[in-house]
């Protein structure tokens, strides 16, 4: 066998994956974090319906109220960018108390926004204004965290050390030592949605707790085990 080939070889061994009596010595554990924070941003979403005999009456109607709920909101000094018409629709109305043919009663028209507030303090200020310009729909409203990311990678490296923590009490307990990281393996969960009321049951000066939301991180790891 030449040298050339011995090193071949050498390197294939050194590049394989584990073998099956490394795969074998294996611990595998779950590791988990969460971090606690106050979320800086809200998304509302608000609307106007309006109704009318016809389309074209019942779409001048919306489009008015609209364009004076939009104005409100701008003059709280929310950015172009960061409102969204996120559902427009148009439904016939009929009379429920017909029988046989249905007749028509005329068209109600269906304009949504989402709205991204980077204040959240201002938050109830901006619902107020939202309401008195003629928003008559609320939808439901979403806390987030601007810096979530950089927020997560502190639970993951606390979960990665709640890994260890646990592998090394087994490895210890089955008269072995840890060795390296063989696998890491991630498991996200989103943070839930805060629902709110809708907007038939809120009224102006609504009070708005945001509270904390909790970013949790998990990780599974395996460890190789030596003696």
């Amino acid at each position: 066998m030449t040298t050339t080939f011995r090193i071949i070889i050498a390197l294939m061994i050194a590049c394989a994956p584990l073998s099956a009596q490394a795969a074998d010595r294996l611990v595998t554990v779950t590791g988990e974090a969460t971090v606690s924070v106050a979320p800086d941003i809200a998304v509302i979403r608000v609307g106007v319906s309006s109704l009318g005999k016809t389309a074209r009456e019942a779409s001048d109607a919306n489009a008015k109220l609209m364009t004076t709920v939009l104005a409100s909101i701008r003059g709280a000094g929310i950015a172009d960018r960061d409102v969204q018409t996120s559902r427009l629709s148009m439904q016939p109305q009929y009379d429920p108390n017909k029988s046989g043919t249905a007749r028509l009663l005329g068209f109600q028209v269906t304009n949504q926004l989402t709205i991204r507030i980077r204040d959240i303090e201002a938050l109830p200020a901006i619902l107020d204004r939202a309401i008195a310009a003629g928003a008559n729909e609320m939808s439901g409203i979403e806390f987030l965290v601007s810096e979530q990311s950089k927020l997560l990678d502190q639970a993951r490296d606390d979960a990665i050390a709640d890994a260890r923590r646990k592998a090394e009490l087994y490895a210890k307990a089955a008269g072995a030592v840890l060795g390296p990281v063989a696998v890491i393996t991630e498991e996200g969960v989103s943070p839930p949605v805060r629902p709110m009321p809708a907007m038939q049951a809120m009224r102006a000066s609504v009070p708005v707790a945001p509270g904390e939301q909790m970013l949790r991180a998990v990780v599974a790891v395996s460890f190789e085990l030596k003696n």
